[in-house]
């Protein structure tokens, strides 16, 4: 019960200091809200990618705005791009994985569409592609990045860049960030059409 008790304590207390450490982003995330909200509010729509927990945290980033956040509103187009089993099974089959989220990307993205990129390494070349594919086509580019922001790092027009080398903690940051951003987003839409 000790080492457990002991781990729990200084798992609560990495996640406080790095959550804390967000502050530093204030003024990226509002970048982040005003894009998200004139998008949306101008009728476009919000594509969202990442790989296995950053793909989760996507959907449910995504699900937010497509369902609801706090209270009760018109739904807002909001894709989560690793949502398709057979659409990406069938892009990675035919075009290889690199490119199973810059294809869909070319197939929906227009400009004035904003596109949400998340990686913790900042390293997965299917999101690297698909930043790249965004900005040819016009997309505002966020990407929510950790450690050092390997390749990704100057990618994007907006970047979220938690400095940690725990994987776990850049996710908890990642979520805790999108759920900032959803609400501050939320509160600027319209209710109903």
């Amino acid at each position: 019960m000790a080492d457990i008790t002991a781990h729990l304590e200084e798992s609560i207390h990495a996640a406080c200091a790095n959550l804390q450490s967000l502050h530093a982003l204030a003024a990226s995330m509002g970048r982040a809200v005003d894009a998200i909200a004139d998008c949306l509010c101008a009728g476009n729509k919000l594509l969202v990618c990442g790989n296995g927990g950053s793909a989760a945290d996507g959907a449910d980033f995504s699900a937010e705005f497509g369902c609801r956040f706090t209270s009760d509103r018109r739904p807002y187009p909001a894709v989560n791009l690793a949502q398709g089993g057979s659409l990406m099974s069938a892009i990675g089959n035919d075009y290889g994985y690199d490119e199973v989220f810059a294809r869909q990307v070319a197939g929906l993205g227009l400009r004035g569409d904003v596109l949400v990129a998340i990686t913790t390494s900042g390293n997965s070349k299917n999101i690297l592609r698909a930043l790249e594919e965004g900005k040819s086509r016009g997309l505002t580019t966020i990407a929510l990045l950790g450690r050092d922001g390997g390749v990704a790092k100057g990618m994007a027009a907006i970047e979220l860049l938690v400095r940690s080398d725990s994987t776990a903690r850049i996710q908890e940051a990642h979520k805790f960030m999108l759920h900032v951003i959803c609400g501050l987003v939320d509160a600027r839409l319209p209710k109903s059409w």
